[in-house]
């Protein structure tokens, strides 16, 4: 399980590192796990972040130790992130992808039924958790019980499985609106997992190579 000491850093440096690590929730004696492929970096000391409209009780926790859950409600869904060193910083789990494993057919089954499709349909695995709240709906993470709170190893933790992307996709967050810093690079994606990812850079038409995004060796 990671540490607070690997939050108590820059978010960019923590949104990158978590590329690769294992987000589980246990519900009901189930680990529910899904690998991290698309994080965002944010601070107080720019426009897109929510710290940067001020202390509020609902923001409490951009403001507490590094590694403390943020959880807020995005279009209805709920959505995770974790506090970094300087008040008001943040890293956002924008999505995942499930973890398999050779026994993971119970624990698909139980995220296919937290998260199913409007017409109650089973959602395909590249699609359980590829968006911010799609995520948190497969694993079973919702903001009354989680923010405010520190991640706990018999309930809710990130793992380093040792896997490490070789390369990273650096560009632009989604959502942000216009005037409020858009245009900053701090959304950081697995390159092996793009095609999973919430929105992929590479096969946007508008996304040009070099101008809207780089492709880093992940060294």
């Amino acid at each position: 399980m990671l540490k607070a000491a690997f939050f108590a850093r820059d978010p960019q440096v923590v949104a990158k590192e978590l590329l690769g690590k294992v987000l589980r929730h246990c519900v009901q004696g189930i680990w529910l796990s899904a690998l991290i492929i698309e994080t965002e970096a944010y601070y107080l000391s720019e426009k897109g972040s929510h710290s940067s409209l001020g202390y509020t009780e609902k923001r409490k926790a951009l403001f507490m130790e590094p590694g403390t859950i943020y959880m807020y409600y995005a279009r209805g869904g709920d959505s995770l992130n974790v506090s970094c060193l300087g008040d008001g910083n943040a890293v956002l789990f924008k999505s995942g992808y499930p973890y398999l494993t050779d026994d993971s057919d119970q624990m698909l089954a139980v995220m296919q039924e937290l998260n199913p499709l409007k017409n109650q349909r089973s959602r395909k695995i590249n699609q359980l958790c590829a968006g911010q709240t799609l995520l948190c709906r497969s694993l079973g993470l919702k903001v009354p019980d989680w923010n405010q709170k520190n991640f706990l190893p018999e309930k809710v933790r990130i793992d380093d499985t040792g896997y490490r992307p070789e390369k990273i996709i650096q560009t632009t967050r989604l959502g942000i609106p216009i005037g409020r810093d858009e245009h900053l690079p701090y959304r950081f994606i697995d390159f092996n997992y793009a095609a999973n990812c919430t929105s992929n850079p590479l096969t946007k038409r508008r996304y040009k190579s070099g101008i809207d995004y780089i492709v880093i060796e992940n060294n």
